[in-house]
C-alpha cells in the first residue's frame, strides 16, 4: 500500500498557512511517500510537487528521515506585493492513501494519522535538558561502578586471606578476573554511551539552530528555501 501526499495553499490576510501530508518516520518502512497533486515533477531523481493560489507558491518534496523526524524540503516563492509570514505552526499533515482517503495512526487506530511540524525553539530549549540529563546518568554509572569495584576488591582479599587448594585458588583468580573485566567493560561502555549520546545532541542543536523552519518574512518576489521536520 502507498502512501500518497497531497500539498495545499491557503492565504489570509498576508498569512501563509499550508498542510503536506507525510507520515511518521516508523511509517516510512512500510509506506513510500509520493505527492499526488499539484504539478508533479522529478528533480534529482526525487518526486517534487508544486501550488500557487493568490500569488504564493510552495515546492514541496519528502527529503529523508532524521533520527526520529521526517524532513520534508520545501519552498515558498512570494509572487504577490506584500510580505508574507512562514511560521511552523502553520504546517501541517495528514497521511492518505492511494484512494486519498485519510489513514488511521497505527499507534491509534482511532484517530487520523497527523501532525504539526515541529517548533525549532522548544526543540532547541530541550537539548540542554538532554544533555544534564546524560550527565547525571553518567555520574550515576560512576557510582555504580565504584561500589562494585569496592565490592569486587574486598570479596578478592577476602577469599585470597583463606586457605583453599590450588584449584580452589585458581577458580577464585579466575571468578575475581571475570568481574573485573566485566566492570572494565561497563565503565567503557558507559563513557562511550555518554559520548556517542553527546555528539548526538550536538549534531540535533545545529538542525534545530540553522537547519529547520524558523518562523520568518518573505518579502514580495522573493523565496526562502526550508528543510521542515515534522
Amino acid at each position: 500500500m502507498k502512501l500518497f501526499s497531497i500539498l495545499n495553499t491557503i492565504v489570509s490576510a498576508g498569512f501563509l498557512a499550508s498542510a503536506l501530508t507525510s507520515c511518521a518516520p516508523a511509517l516510512t518502512t512500510a509506506y513510500r511517500l509520493e505527492p499526488v497533486s499539484g504539478d508533479i515533477a522529478t528533480i534529482d531523481g526525487r518526486l517534487v510537487t508544486k501550488a500557487e493560489q493568490n500569488g504564493v507558491g510552495v515546492v514541496a518534496s519528502f527529503e529523508h528521515e532524521d533520527l526520529e523526524f521526517v524532513t520534508l524540503d520545501i519552498e515558498v516563492k512570494n509572487r504577490t506585493d506584500h510580505p508574507i509570514d512562514v511560521n511552523p505552526a502553520d504546517f501541517h499533515f495528514v497521511a492518505l492513501g492511494a484512494a486519498q482517503d485519510t489513514l488511521s495512526d497505527l499507534r491509534n487506530p482511532n484517530l487520523v494519522l497527523a501532525r504539526s511540524a515541529a517548533d525549532p525553539a522548544y526543540e532547541a530549549g530541550q537539548i540542554n535538558i538532554k544533555r544534564k540529563q546524560e550527565e547525571k546518568r553518567l555520574k550515576r554509572a560512576k557510582v555504580l561502578n565504584t561500589v562494585l569495584m569496592v565490592a569486587a576488591i574486598a570479596s578478592d582479599v577476602s577469599s585470597s586471606n583463606t586457605s583453599r587448594s590450588y584449584r580452589e585458588y585458581t577458580n577464585n583468580r579466575v571468578v575475581h578476573g571475570f568481574a573485573y573485566q566485566g566492570i572494565a567493560v561497563k565503565r567503557a561502555v558507559d563513557y562511550s554511551t555518554f559520548a556517542n549520546r553527546m555528539q548526538r545532541y550536538d549534531y540535533e542543536e545545529y538542525r534545530w539552530k540553522e537547519l529547520a523552519l524558523k518562523a520568518n518574512t518573505v518579502a514580495p518576489g522573493e523565496s526562502v528555501g526550508l528543510c521542515l521536520l515534522t
